[in-house]
């Protein structure tokens, strides 16, 4: 199985959640930017857009195919990663540190309970 880092939680269509106090950073898997091959372009949300845990938030196209990205939290975007806009590929090098895709200020109400460890993530896809 790819790289599978222990810090972070999961969701089962693939992106990976790091918290930080009210804030969560949300990307792709590693697992996720090998199946879709070189990114050639990213649709990333827009700042200040609400969105409802599984609603697509964003779409990776890459030379083989387009992959709809889901949210795996319910709340407002509150950043994005301008850099991927010249260069998408950053997903694919770094799909845990420079390849990130957005910010969400997490919902008061917010529950990860559905999110998995690295441990469960990689028994289900490994």
């Amino acid at each position: 199985m790819s790289n599978v880092p222990e810090d972070l939680i999961y969701s089962k269509s693939h992106e990976w959640v790091k918290r930080d106090n009210g804030v969560v950073t949300v990307g792709i898997t590693d697992f996720a930017q090998g199946q879709l091959g070189d990114l050639v372009y990213l649709d990333l949300p827009e700042i200040g857009q609400h969105y409802d845990l599984g609603n697509e938030v964003a779409v990776a196209e890459s030379v083989k195919t387009a992959a709809d990205v889901y949210s795996p939290v319910s709340g407002k975007v509150v950043a994005i990663n301008d850099d991927l806009a010249d260069d998408p590929g950053q997903v694919n090098r770094d799909p845990y540190g420079e390849g990130w895709l957005f910010r969400v200020e997490l919902d008061g109400n917010a529950d990860l309970s559905h999110l998995v460890d690295a441990q469960s993530y990689q028994a289900e896809f490994a």
